[in-house]
Order: C-alpha cells, then sequence, then structure tokens
C-alpha cells in the first residue's frame, strides 16, 4: 500500500510539473549601469541558484527549478559542458535526453526565472577535464585555454553549435538569458586577456548579444589575469565587503557580483563528506542581502557524476578523484529534498525580499528495494577485444579511448622480478603474472611501482589493467592523459613490445555481455535483477563490493569504491520499470557476488555543522 501511495504522489507530481506556470512576460531589457544591474531600466538584484542539466535527469529539471524559485532565487545559473555535448570529434548533441539544453532554459522561463547562462569552453565544475573534449588529449603538443590554433579550431566549433542553440533563448529576442560568462576562473590559470577577449568576440560575432561577465578569485592577480574590457565581474566569491572594494578597484565601471557564494564544497575519494558550517553561510548571505549585492549559489543543487563524468583535483595532496555523489551539502540534496540549509535560506531571503515564496514543492517519492541476490555473470578476461600492438605503451587517449579500462600486456625478457615502475600511471592499476594478482598501484597515494615475485616460468606475461577516473578539472595539471602515460620498467630495464587492449565499458557492450564461464581473475562482471510495482527513486547500496561501476537498465550510475564516503549510489525513477529491473555490477577485485538492496535515501548526515 505505502508503495502504491508514493507512486500515485509521483503522478500526481509529475503531471503539476508538466502543467508550469504562467512565467515571465515577453519584452525583458538587461543591461550593465556602472554599478548595478538593471532590468528594463532598474536596479535588479540577482539571487541566483545554480543548476546543472547534465547532472539532473531531464525529468526532474522542472522540480529543481521550482526548488530554486521557493528558496527565493529569481534565477538559475547553468553550466554547459562541451564535452557532454560533443561525445565525439565534430559530433554535437544538443537535443536528446540531458542534452537539451534549449529545454532546459524554456522551463525556467516557464517557471518565471532568469538564466545565467556558462559554457566554457573551460568550467572546472568538479567534472571529467573541466568540460573539455578528452579528443583533444590526442595531440601531444596540445595547449588549452590559449589561443593555440588546435585548440581554438576546437572551441569555436562547438561555440558555433552551441550558438544556434541558445540564441533565440537570449533575453534580447525574448528568452530568460541575462547573461553568459566568459570562460571560468581564468585567472587561477593563466594570464593571456587576449585570449580573453577573443572568446568575446566569437561569441559576439555568433549573435551572442546580451552582455558577458567574468569569475574570478577575488584576488589582485586573479582579477586583473581574468577580466574582459566592458564585462560584469563575478567574485568566487565575493563574501566580504573588502573583496567587492577590490574588484572595483581593479575594474570600475561595471556591476560586480558573487558568481559562487558556496553553501557547501566537494568531496573526493576516501574524505569524510564536506560539511561547511551553517553559521559562516547565514553570515556570509546575512552580509549579501542587507547590502542588496547581487550572488549566485554554487550549488543550489548538485545532481550526479553519473557514468564517467566526475573530474578530478590536483592540490598538495596529489590526484584527488570527485565521488559520484554530486550532492556538494547543497541546499537541495543530490535526491532533490530541501535540507535545513535550504530552510535556513528560504528563510532569510524570503525576509529580504519581504514578498510571501511559492509552497516548497513536493519530494518526488523515494523506496527502498529489498536484498535481492547477485550472480557472476560474464569475466572481463573472457571479452577481450583483438589487441593493438604498441612497441611501448601509451595513454588511452591515444588509442582512441577516453575513459573506462585498458590492459597492457607483455612477455618478460630478460628480467622476470624486481621491481616494477611504471612512469606515470594515471589513475589504479592491477597488475598480474601469469594470472596471479601482484598487487595494485594506485595513483591517489603516490603510487608508482610494485615488487614483483621470481617466476619458474622463462617467459611470463605481465599484465597491466589500467582504470582511468576522472581527468583533472582545475589548475596546471589539466593534460591529464589516462594509463600508462610513458613507460614500465622492471628493475630497471624498461619492457617493450606490448598488447593493448582497449575496454571503454560502454553502455551497450556492457549490456550485450553474454553470460558463460568465469575466469579465477578478478574482474567480474554481477547481474541482478529486482521488481517494483512502479518505479521510485532509491539509492543502491554497494556493500560487499569493493571498487566498481553499476548500470540499471542499460543506464550507468557511476562508480563505487569501498574507501568510501560513498557507498550508495543514486538511482533515479525515470530510469527505473515497472516489472523487472536489470542490475550490472562490474568490480574490479570482488570475486564473489554480494546481494545488492536500495534505500530511500543516502547515508549522507542531513544535518549540517555549526562553527
Amino acid at each position: 500500500m505505502k508503495t502504491i501511495v508514493r507512486v500515485a504522489l509521483w503522478v500526481v507530481l509529475a503531471a503539476a510539473l508538466a502543467a508550469g506556470s504562467s512565467g515571465q512576460g515577453p519584452g525583458h531589457t538587461f543591461a550593465l549601469g556602472a554599478d548595478d544591474f538593471l532590468l528594463d531600466g532598474r536596479p535588479f538584484q540577482i539571487i541566483s541558484g545554480e543548476l546543472h542539466p547534465a547532472r539532473i535527469p531531464a525529468e526532474y529539471w522542472r522540480h529543481r527549478i521550482r526548488m530554486a524559485k521557493a528558496m527565493g532565487c529569481n534565477t538559475v545559473a547553468a553550466y554547459i559542458f562541451w564535452n557532454y555535448h560533443e561525445p565525439a570529434e565534430g559530433r554535437f548533441d544538443f537535443s536528446t535526453g540531458n542534452r537539451d539544453i534549449a529545454r532546459f532554459v524554456r522551463i525556467a522561463q516557464e517557471e518565471g526565472m532568469f538564466v545565467l547562462l556558462r559554457p566554457g569552453p573551460y568550467v572546472c565544475a568538479e567534472w571529467d577535464f573541466g568540460g573539455l573534449p578528452p579528443y583533444l588529449l590526442r595531440d601531444p603538443e596540445l595547449k588549452i585555454r590559449c589561443l593555440n590554433p588546435r585548440y581554438m579550431e576546437a572551441a569555436e566549433r562547438y561555440m558555433a553549435a552551441l550558438a544556434r542553440v541558445v540564441q533565440p533563448l537570449l533575453v534580447t529576442r525574448g528568452g530568460p538569458i541575462l547573461m553568459v560568462q566568459l570562460e571560468n576562473e581564468y585567472g587561477s590559470y593563466g594570464n593571456d586577456r587576449s585570449y580573453m577577449a577573443h572568446l568575446k568576440d566569437v561569441w559576439v560575432k555568433l549573435g551572442i548579444d546580451v552582455p558577458f561577465f567574468t569569475a574570478d578569485g577575488p584576488t589582485p592577480h586573479m582579477l586583473e589575469a581574468g577580466h574582459v574590457e566592458g564585462a560584469a565581474v563575478g567574485l568566487d566569491s565575493g563574501s566580504e565587503e573588502k573583496h567587492w572594494e577590490l574588484a572595483r578597484s581593479i575594474v570600475p565601471g561595471v556591476p560586480i557580483f558573487s558568481s559562487e557564494t558556496y553553501p557547501g564544497w566537494l568531496t573526493h575519494w576516501g574524505e569524510q563528506w564536506a560539511r561547511p558550517s551553517l553559521d559562516d553561510l547565514e553570515n556570509e548571505v546575512a552580509f549579501l542581502l542587507g547590502a542588496k549585492k547581487s550572488f549566485n549559489f554554487y550549488v543550489l543543487h548538485g545532481g550526479t557524476n553519473f557514468g564517467f563524468t566526475a573530474g578530478a583535483n590536483s592540490g598538495g595532496k596529489g590526484y584527488e578523484p570527485d565521488v559520484t555523489s554530486y550532492d556538494y551539502d547543497a541546499p537541495v540534496s543530490e535526491q532533490g529534498l530541501p535540507t535545513p540549509k535550504y530552510h535556513a535560506l528560504r528563510q532569510m531571503i524570503g525576509k529580504a525580499i519581504a514578498r510571501p515564496l511559492p509552497p516548497i514543492p513536493e519530494p518526488i517519492p523515494a523506496i527502498d528495494v529489498a536484498e535481492f541476490p547477485m550472480k557472476a555473470h560474464a569475466s572481463l578476461w573472457n571479452h577481450l577485444p583483438e589487441p593493438i600492438a604498441s612497441v611501448q605503451p601509451r595513454p588511452f587517449e591515444m588509442y582512441g579511448q577516453n575513459q573506462g579500462l585498458v590492459l597492457y600486456r607483455t612477455r618478460l625478457v630478460g628480467r622476470k622480478s624486481g621491481r616494477l615502475q611504471i612512469t606515470d600511471l594515471h589513475d589504479y592499476a592491477m597488475v598480474f603474472v601469469d594470472g596471479a594478482l601482484a598487487g595494485t598501484i594506485d595513483r591517489r597515494l603516490g603510487e608508482k611501482a610494485i615488487e614483483l615475485p621470481a617466476t619458474a616460468n622463462p617467459m611470463p606475461v605481465l599484465d597491466i589493467l589500467v582504470e582511468g577516473m576522472g581527468h583533472i578539472n582545475f589548475a596546471q595539471e589539466m593534460i591529464d592523459r589516462k594509463g600508462i602515460t610513458d613507460r614500465v620498467t622492471l628493475s630497471g630495464m624498461t619492457l617493450m613490445n606490448w598488447e593493448v587492449f582497449l575496454l571503454p565499458l560502454e553502455d551497450r557492450w556492457v549490456a550485450s555481455l553474454p553470460g558463460g564461464a568465469i575466469d579465477p581473475r578478478p574482474g567480474t562482471f554481477f547481474r541482478g535483477t529486482f521488481r517494483l510495482d512502479a518505479p521510485a527513486d532509491t539509492f543502491l547500496d554497494l556493500t560487499g563490493y569493493r571498487k566498481g561501476v553499476v548500470w540499471v537498465n542499460g543506464h550507468n550510475l557511476g562508480r563505487y569504491w569501498d574507501i568510501g564516503p560513498q557507498t550508495r549510489l543514486f538511482c533515479p525513477a525515470p530510469w527505473l520499470k515497472a516489472g523487472e529491473n536489470e542490475v550490472i555490477v562490474f568490480d574490479l577485485h570482488e570475486k564473489e557476488a554480494k546481494p545488492v538492496r536500495g534505500f530511500k535515501e543516502a547515508i549522507t548526515p542531513p544535518t549540517p555543522s555549526r562553527s
């Protein structure tokens, strides 16, 4: 009965969302004053909440936009991920599923919301390669985020394709898009202001005739390097008056706003969940509201890094891959629920703008799924493709692969044991000698070598199975090719003559794997099914498995890893169906099938910390 009630609620909610609301009237104007944003000629305070269409099932876009509106926002900001819309070089998709950007923008307008468009080409966003397409990494001389001809050729092709989609949606044409961002946080990376100016010129030539803005940290060198003449200045973040004074001194005569006000923060594998203080957030928002400054919550709702879209950072700790969830400790949880932060901010914003806010949308139903068994289904080792001969190993991208796994194989001639060193490994490797696991190498831990045991085999087979995780998305180490990036040595001897097996783990390939014999080596696909009366959101719990990827009905939910903190993967209702649902788990280490179950909610604690 509870399931039926939840399903009924979900149906009612879906119908309400489809109906929309009255939305905006036509004919707005938007301009940059000397200090203020001007909507229809009057000062306008932007109160924006960031949502990323690629991280939210398209069926939930309207719900999440309504959540932003009910918290008091009048605008939504949206990153557009170049690599999400150009999955293969020269092939663009702006029309299917989560890639239908025009639909997202139209829904925002129907809900009475304006839009800040953040199209890159580079965006960061803890997204794989900061939104840049990994095919660029095939160029051994690649230079990014500058006027390099190869880079700019690709970037301008993307900009032209996107411009055709968004041009009819600009405020100058009756749409809700008020401003377009130029690049992102460029002052944290480079100082080629001619590159930034060129991006603006390209957009203008493509018919983008709304104001532009930049976004940089509130430091002198970042603001100076990242500024573009005539563009509004975004501060990441503008949490204190001194940040605004600094920006005015460097870039006078244009509006300034906090382009990324952080209610939460990101989390990497192996860390504790980031839980920034609610007290600090309330103090910052009180300052912004009290001074009537414009700002954008980054993020209001993060969503999920489905598939292989999660990026990585490279701070002082080394390589730091991001978890699959992009919950971000944001006001709206990964599942779309209001958190205590949401309610606190709604109260503050409602009091400041002195008008009633719309009711908070009803939550989308979620269900527990009873534990169901999994069975060993197929072995990676029994489904290897034809190998590619390679004198020395090369990165994934040089073979035309951007993600997944690559198996590098050679026979040991000369040295048979000793210190095996990979220069350099990106990102996680399992090393086998004659089919026996000799050890693992984890870039995250700074590991580069293991000891190979002695063997009686005069020609032992060395297998190195490499998982490429997220491409680095920020700062100076973004040229982050995956796999073995240089060479492999054994006690100083460079190993030659490799066979390379490409295993991108594409959804269709995984779904088509026939069941069969299971190899004793780890690297197993497990399969199971569960039944539903009707679909609803759930979180699949992978406790018992070690490291791998999960597919449900052919949809890649993302990575799991027993180092935590994430143990449950969000599975949205639109990817489920009444009746039988298929789950496939690929695990790098686990050889025994373990049951899986679903929960109504993630484990992440709902209560934010107080300072």
